[in-house]
């Protein structure tokens, strides 16, 4: 009975990871990060705030993560937000300070 429940969340985690790796800039890692956030769809970072994400996944990590997963954590913000988007605006680097 355990392992089928396991096996039902692996598959459904499996999902969620593939769905938040559609987020431009968003690879293996960052979706992992995300969804050890809670996040479990893109629809998830809708309107939320960057920086509190950014400072969120820090306290994680327990560590101060490198200010270029703050630029990722715009765009994917950004790209979450709307339904048509400006494509320099999916370029990580764009959100930079």
């Amino acid at each position: 009975m355990k392992k089928m429940a396991d096996e039902i969340h692996s598959e459904k985690k499996s999902l969620i990871l593939k769905e938040l790796r559609t987020i431009p800039g968003v690879g293996k890692k960052i979706a992992e990060d995300f969804y050890n956030l809670d996040f479990r769809s893109v629809a998830d970072l809708a309107n939320r705030n960057p920086e509190e994400i950014y400072f969120r996944l820090c306290n994680l990590e327990g560590k101060e993560i490198d200010r270029c997963m703050l630029y990722v954590i715009r765009c994917a913000v950004y790209y979450a937000s709307h339904q048509t988007h400006d494509p320099e605006r999916l370029k990580w680097w764009t959100w930079k300070d």
